[in-house]
């Protein structure tokens, strides 16, 4: 009978750099150099901190995600390779995409600190192109892998807004 083993480091590294780090570095800085839309702010003053707070808040999402996927689901953020078992843990409580709302806090914090228009664009048409792959084509996928548990879990922890308390694993 085939086992399947656990994904290696490499595999993590291969789907970071495929994924979260294109989206959020590559794409970003090439928009940047195409549009030579680089100054620091939009003017308000406070664009610098803001954005930190949510490029930092993005980066912790995304990285508690990743090593949620590795440790629990004992899969990766590729299609190719997923979680086995679904995942529950840690910000997963609150909201069932903590990872792309990582992905959308690193890309408005970006957008803010650099004052662009071209980058707030970019978040925009991430989020609403991601929005539709999860609707159409991942929570579909989630339900045929998981079943039950997913569909229990769907029901009560929403897709991007989170919750103010953590779900307890119960229905309510």
């Amino acid at each position: 009978m085939f086992t399947r083993k656990e994904p290696s480091v490499y595999s993590h590294v291969k789907a970071v750099l495929l994924a979260p780090f294109t989206v959020t570095v590559i794409i970003p800085l090439t928009i940047l150099y195409l549009s030579k839309d680089i100054h620091i702010g939009w003017g308000m003053g406070v664009d610098f901190a803001m954005g930190t707070l949510l490029l930092s808040g993005g980066l912790y999402l995304v990285a508690t995600t990743i090593k949620l996927f590795a440790q629990m689901g004992k899969g990766t953020l590729l299609p190719s390779n997923p979680p086995q078992k679904l995942v529950v843990a840690g910000p997963y409580r609150y909201v069932r995409n903590p990872m792309i709302s990582g992905v959308i806090l690193i890309l408005l914090g970006e957008a803010v600190i650099f004052g662009s228009v071209y980058l707030l664009a970019w978040f925009f048409l991430f989020w609403t192109l991601l929005h539709f792959v999860i609707l159409f084509y991942e929570e579909p996928g989630l339900v045929k892998r998981f079943g039950g548990d997913y569909e229990i879990y769907r029901e009560n922890v929403p897709r991007w807004i989170p919750r103010l308390s953590p779900w307890d694993g119960s229905t309510e």
